[in-house]
């Protein structure tokens, strides 16, 4: 296991080295100057999209889940954040479509910066990742399929509202006051 987890980990950290500075400072910014921030991703990826709503949650923001019965809608003064690693998926493309016509803002995280979806996006974090798209090859990561991404994924968006903390000078005892009480 100390092999496998050391390579794993050092996947991880590989890919987000390669972040670029500028697209995450443009991100944070983004996420501090909208009003109401919509989430959206599928299989894995929303599950790492989830867990940035729920600390955007705890930061104080207006945060929900596209797909949720309390999803309010977007507009002006808002973002759609979406994760397509791949480059693009038909529901991240059709409900980037609608917040844009909406006068929303759409953050793409992918893995693949020149993929279809790029061409909705007002701001965008790569993540050079391997996903599902590319897992075949003499490269590969050892983790299965698209799971370096969403690992990745998970760490950044850490990061992420550490920096968004920071910037919306909210404290740690503000964050844990917003977690919920009912588990």
């Amino acid at each position: 296991m100390t092999t496998l987890h050391g390579r794993a980990l050092d996947e991880i950290r590989a890919c987000l080295d390669k972040v670029r500075d500028e697209e995450f400072d443009a991100a944070v910014a983004e996420i501090a100057d909208a009003d109401r921030i919509a989430l959206y991703g599928v299989g894995r990826e929303g599950l790492q999209i989830k867990g940035l709503a729920m600390r955007l949650f705890h930061l104080g923001r207006k945060a929900a889940m596209v797909g949720d019965m309390t999803t309010p809608p977007v507009g002006k003064g808002d973002l759609l954040i979406v994760s397509a690693g791949p480059g693009d998926f038909s529901t991240v493309s059709a409900l980037m479509g609608v917040a844009r016509r909406d006068g929303a803002r759409t953050l793409l995280v992918t893995a693949e910066p020149n993929g279809a979806a790029a061409a909705l996006a007002d701001r965008m974090l790569t993540v050079p990742a391997q996903t599902m798209a590319s897992d075949r090859g003499a490269t590969t990561s050892v983790l299965p399929m698209g799971s370096l991404y969403e690992g990745a994924l998970y760490v950044l968006f850490e990061i992420l509202i550490l920096s968004l903390r920071e910037r919306l000078g909210v404290s740690p005892a503000q964050m844990r006051a917003n977690h919920t009480n009912l588990e």
